[in-house]
């Protein structure tokens, strides 16, 4: 039998390119809505404040979306983006450069994501209790370290980064091309990501095709931790302190923002691009709801009922194969 057996199901491109371009489609008719029911929404000023808002959750959304394709979930990665933060912001004023701070912060979402995998392969946990349990750890070693206080960043040019722009695009929307790009590459055009896919259609089948699921897994997490860890340190920036109670919620919005995307919460459906417009609708229709001073509580509603309405439509497509 052969060790370098392809996997046995591949996404279905078609229908990925042609959901996505649904997506997009709803995305520029939000804007056109947005911008004739408002005189403030496509302003240069509220545009920018929208690509910075929907730019980290889309980052966090790829990595949830490696960790979907296999059939799992990362319920940690909001509780990750504020740990990171902490790290981010310790290091930056114990005096170490920038560049080493940011990287042993990546390094260590790194370690979280090996340790999620080594909970699910070798301990046999559940992906939901093994994240969730990292989640609450996270945010109780978070404030032990900071004894439940913001540190403050003492770099101004750490913290510009974020609210700076190249070119009229603001820098966070341009770190989601950052990784967006690899990321596509690495999903769609690799031999790494057939098997994420093969091991969300089949673990079993997979691992008799050649497939190592072990270490398809471990690299799932691993991907994830390392997103949620950069995304950390570009909140880090962008408000100036690390705090662990920072990006609560997040990891809601980001398996919210790969569901609208089109990621198959049954596994072994997905794509990159999808999951990033999912997180810019999301931005768009809480930016369009303050503007048109919705209530709040609205903004979660729409929120669920699109993922109720996505999911249901995805079932249909599952029995209908």
């Amino acid at each position: 039998m052969s060790t370098e057996a392809v996997p046995a199901e591949k996404p279905k491109r078609n229908y990925n390119a042609l959901f996505g371009l649904t997506l997009l489609a709803l995305l520029v008719l939000l804007w056109v809505i947005l911008s004739l029911a408002t005189s403030s929404f496509a302003s240069a000023n509220n545009i920018s404040n929208l690509l910075r808002q929907g730019s980290m959750i889309a980052i966090l959304a790829v990595g949830q979306t490696f960790v979907i394709i296999t059939g799992g979930i990362d319920l940690s990665v909001g509780a990750v983006v504020g740990f990171a933060t902490v790290i981010a912001a310790m290091l930056i004023n114990a005096g170490l450069p920038v560049f080493l701070a940011i990287l042993i912060t990546l390094l260590v979402g790194v370690a979280i994501g090996l340790f999620h995998g080594f909970g699910i392969v070798k301990m046999g946990l559940p992906p939901f209790i093994i994240t969730l349990a990292t989640l609450t750890s996270l945010r109780g070693i978070g404030l032990l370290m900071t004894n439940g206080n913001s540190i403050s960043i003492n770099n101004d040019a750490f913290q510009e980064f974020s609210r700076n722009s190249f070119l009229g695009v603001p820098n966070l929307f341009w770190m989601v091309i950052l990784v967006g790009i690899p990321a596509y590459i690495f999903l769609h055009h690799s031999r790494w990501g057939r098997y994420l896919f093969s091991v969300g259609s089949n673990a079993e089948a997979s691992r008799l095709s050649g497939v190592n699921v072990q270490r398809t897994i471990y690299m799932a997490y691993t991907l994830s931790g390392l997103c949620a860890a950069f995304v950390g340190v570009l909140l880090a920036s962008r408000i100036g302190i690390g705090n662990p109670t920072q990006a609560e919620g997040w990891e809601l919005q980001a398996i919210a923002s790969s569901v609208i995307g089109g990621t198959s919460l049954f596994g072994a459906v997905g794509s990159v691009h999808g999951p990033l417009l999912g997180a810019f609708i999301l931005a768009t229709i809480n930016n369009g709801a303050n503007l048109l001073n919705v209530n709040a509580f609205w903004q979660r509603i729409i929120t669920g009922a699109l993922i109720i309405i996505i999911v249901y439509f995805d079932g249909l497509r599952r029995r209908g194969k």
